[in-house]
């Protein structure tokens, strides 16, 4: 059977209860009730939401109906919305749940159930293992009652809350027109996208055509992910095409954001995760209280540890997945996680939410260029102060994600003790007390680090690489580039090889 994984259930479209149907979410929506019951939740409100993935209107349906004949009130949203809607509108509106129909950027074979909890927050330990033994427990045939799906208020209510970003956390300043290129990657972001944009004052926006209404095909991508090799190429040919400042991508449910910027050759490159995530980090602890916490994951930069501290602010690092990071700590103000997942307003949405990291990615664009900067001016302004901090993955597919974790059992069983002719200490994560137990082996030498986990979505084996190179003046940046991408090479001939 299909288990919780990463905040619920993600498979393949399949019938049988290791596939996503309708049989699999009834049970699991049976299951979900009589957990939320167990807790004497019966009978609060839930919110219900869905992609626009093969299924997901069926999906989204039967656990509205299912819900509602178990006497819970339900907010069906109306159409096929992002994910961040959904934990915005459990935190907004009080639910005692939320679930999304989606598979987020898993091939178009696949679709999911991700669960949120009261306050907004994913799925947590040990829930998950509690609402599977009483979908475990399912027998009875299981009752439906239908539901008119809710008007477009609490989609306007978020629309006006990310909008209002820029006025809060980008803070007082001038602002340049820029213009932007955007690709929803044939996900249902890109209406809310350029709505959100628009509001925020940025109406230059051009699309990438091909891929702006959603198409449960994906018919332009290999995979839906802004990550993937080739999936920006449209929308780095049409930022260059257009004269664009930046370019956004946000993956099928718009809860991640991928960001693109000009080189000084005229050509463009796709940011790192870690690259946007410190400085989305550093735009809102402009404005955040005193000692604030920012947080970010094991796999993540470090770099974010010396950024926080440096601007008067508390660091926390969790383990990968907006189920801890949302956790991190009281007085949370951003987190994220490299995976180009940002959660840049923890107060209404407390999960990664690439709308809401779009429109403060572009107000920051328009505040440099009003400056006579760029986000590269930026980046290099980090490395001076903190030196340069160099990362890239590498994500080795496998046939299933059993294979992924017997290929970290084998790695553990005989661990290195230099990686790339560095010497390496090893720390294996399933040896750590607490809440950072995970299976997941980090591997660190003098400039170096490596962690090496299995994917918690997909069948991968994934690496991640950091490379922290000194610099002590802006004329030694394009040596130490050079330096960090060739011991970056080295290190992933070294996973590669795994």
């Amino acid at each position: 059977m299909l288990r919780f994984g990463t905040a619920g259930l993600r498979g393949p479209l399949q019938d049988g209860p290791d596939g996503m149907n309708v049989t699999t979410v009834t049970r699991a929506t049976a299951g979900l009730v009589e957990w939320l019951r167990g807790r004497c939740l019966g009978g609060g409100a839930v919110v219900v939401g869905r992609d626009a993935r093969h299924g997901s209107a069926e999906f989204a349906t039967a656990t509205a109906e299912i819900f509602a004949a178990a006497g819970f009130p339900v907010t069906l949203l109306p159409g096929p919305l992002p994910t961040p809607v959904v934990a915005y509108a459990v935190r907004e509106l009080g639910a005692v749940a939320g679930v999304q129909i989606t598979a987020s950027h898993n091939p178009a074979t696949d679709n999911g159930y991700k669960v949120y909890l009261d306050g907004g927050s994913q799925l947590l330990a040990p829930a998950d293992t509690e609402i599977e033994k009483c979908i475990d427990a399912v027998t009875e045939p299981v009752a439906r009652t239908p539901v008119t799906p809710a008007d477009d208020d609490i989609v306007q209510r978020y629309l006006n809350r990310v909008s209002s970003l820029p006025s809060v956390l980008g803070g007082a300043g001038a602002r340049a027109a820029i213009r932007i290129a955007l690709t929803p990657l044939h996900g249902v972001g890109g209406q809310l996208v350029v709505q959100a944009l628009a509001a925020a004052g940025f109406t230059d926006v051009h699309v990438v055509e091909e891929q702006f209404e959603p198409d449960p095909d994906f018919p332009t991508v290999a995979f839906p992910n802004p990550e993937e090799p080739g999936a920006t190429d449209l929308l780095l040919a049409l930022a260059v095409r257009v004269g664009a400042d930046v370019a956004i991508a946000v993956d099928p449910d718009a809860d991640r954001c991928a960001v693109g910027i000009p080189l000084p050759d005229n050509t463009w490159r796709m940011l790192r995760g870690d690259e946007t995530g410190v400085l989305l980090g550093d735009c809102v602890l402009r404005t955040a209280p005193p000692d604030a916490l920012v947080a970010t994951t094991i796999v993540s930069s470090r770099l974010l540890s010396k950024l926080a501290p440096a601007r008067g602010a508390r660091y926390a690092e969790t383990l990968t997945g907006f189920k801890w990071l949302a956790r991190a700590g009281d007085g949370l103000v951003y987190a994220y996680e490299e995976a180009i997942g940002h959660c840049v307003d923890p107060a209404a949405v407390r999960d990664k939410d690439g709308i809401s990291a779009a429109v403060l990615t572009a107000d920051l664009v328009a505040r440099l260029k009003a400056a006579g900067r760029t986000l590269t001016d930026q980046l290099d302004d980090y490395a001076l102060e903190f030196g340069l901090h160099s990362t890239d993955q590498v994500s080795l597919r496998l046939d299933s994600a059993a294979a992924a974790a017997d290929g970290v059992a084998r790695l553990r069983a005989n661990p290195p003790d230099q990686i790339a002719g560095e010497p390496v200490k090893y720390t294996d994560q399933l040896q750590v007390r607490g809440r950072m137990r995970t299976d997941a082996l980090v591997f660190e030498g003098s400039g170096a680090r490596v962690v090496i986990r299995p994917s918690g979505t997909e069948p991968k084996l994934k690496c991640y690489l950091e490379v922290v190179t000194p610099v002590a003046a802006p004329a030694e940046l394009p040596a130490a580039r050079t330096t960090a991408g060739q011991h970056l090479s080295a290190l992933r001939d070294y996973c590669r090889g795994l």
